[in-house]
């Protein structure tokens, strides 16, 4: 129990490292927040091309575009971010020459990836519901008060798996050196097979019974009956049971994967190369 502790103890040291660099970066910062208000802009407009005929109804209550897209695009935005900061945290320590120093230390490798993205599991929701909130003020949701704990809970489900793709990506990147380009693959994959910009209805069959086990999917589903038909916890079904299960594999494959190339790269002393 000490141990855990004392490794719990060094989280916070990584958190204050990435919150103080997001401070040096303040133009990337803004930017990027830029760069989503104009997705959700643009996504206004195209609402007023599209039929409302062909979109679901949640709970009974008909769906518009906009709230139906915006939901799609603060959940793929949320699973990007994290995706690529779990498998980009080992490829940074790698350039700066600190990953090395890092795992020589008392401080387990698992601290050291919980660590280096603790930060944004606490912050890139939080700035995602702001936006989500900002966007509501000044466009106008519909979404029901309701359903923001239940869409809390599917979130924190997904975490884990897409977490666990990042550790492949990561010991992918620990053990070839590069590795980041089956990011883009993965997420658009799993962004086109999860009706995040258009109802799953209107994708080919095949695409339709993929995304009854994509988790991504599912929480997005769950989501939309949880905000937009104020069904509340009704939205947390049967199918949050497949995502936990699907994200609880996807962890530990990941984990387990990340052990592999590390004591691959310990054995050959090829730790710090880059």
């Amino acid at each position: 129990m000490s141990v855990l502790v004392a490794e719990a103890r060094k989280v916070p040291a990584f958190m204050r490292r990435d919150f103080l660099v997001m401070l040096s970066y303040r133009a990337a910062f803004a930017g990027d927040l830029f760069y989503i208000a104009i997705q959700a802009v643009m996504f206004g407009f195209v609402a007023e091309l599209i039929d409302p005929s062909k979109l679901p109804s949640y709970g009974g209550v008909p769906a518009s575009y906009f709230d139906f897209v915006m939901i799609g695009v603060v959940i793929t935005t949320v699973c990007t971010v994290l995706l690529q900061r779990v498998a980009m945290a080992v490829r940074q320590e790698q350039m700066i020459g600190t990953l090395e120093a890092l795992l020589v230390t008392p401080t387990s490798a698992t601290t050291v990836q919980v660590g280096s993205v603790a930060f944004d599991l606490v912050f890139v929701p939080i700035r995602m519901a702001l936006l989500l909130a900002a966007v509501a003020v000044t466009l106008g949701l519909g979404y029901q008060a309701s359903g923001i704990l239940p869409s809390l809970v599917l979130l924190a489900g997904l975490v884990p798996f897409v977490w666990g793709l990042g550790l492949m990506t990561a010991a992918a990147i620990v053990t070839f050196r590069r590795g980041t380009g089956p990011l883009g693959v993965i997420m658009s994959v799993l962004g086109l097979a999860s009706g995040a910009f258009f109802p799953l209805a209107l994708l080919p069959e095949w695409l339709q019974r993929l995304a009854q086990a994509n988790p991504v999917a599912i929480a997005m589903e769950g989501t939309r009956e949880a905000l937009i038909g104020g069904v509340g916890w009704a939205a947390i079904g049967s199918d949050f049971i497949v995502m936990v299960v699907l994200s609880g594999a996807a962890m530990f494959a990941g984990v387990a994967a990340f052990r592999v190339a590390l004591a691959r790269e310990h054995r050959r002393g090829t730790l710090g190369l880059y």
